[in-house]
């Protein structure tokens, strides 16, 4: 007559998923914007001092172990839910 109880709650959890890729879809759009000014200052810096700066390497390199991780999620190779649901990544 209706669903299974277990088809049900497959249903709800690719909705509640699909949600969440939503969230990190926009997420990722300002982590790239995010990114793309990192870089900006970095070039920058190089520019005027001769030498990259650490925080800025720092900060780079956990932004894109971050993008990575919002792709394996958007596309299906992770369950494992990116910050800020999980813990923000380290190096």
């Amino acid at each position: 007559m209706g669903n299974p109880p277990e088809k049900i709650i497959n249903e709800q959890t690719i909705w509640k998923r699909g949600l969440y890729m939503l969230l990190f879809a926009f997420i990722q759009g300002v982590a790239k914007f995010v990114t793309f000014i990192v870089a900006v200052f970095q070039f920058l810096t190089v520019l005027v001092t001769g030498s990259t700066n650490a925080k800025l390497l720092q900060l780079g390199r956990s932004l894109s172990t971050y993008s990575y991780q919002i792709y394996l999620f958007l596309t299906f190779n992770t369950e494992v839910l990116p910050y800020p649901m999980g813990d923000w990544p380290s190096d």
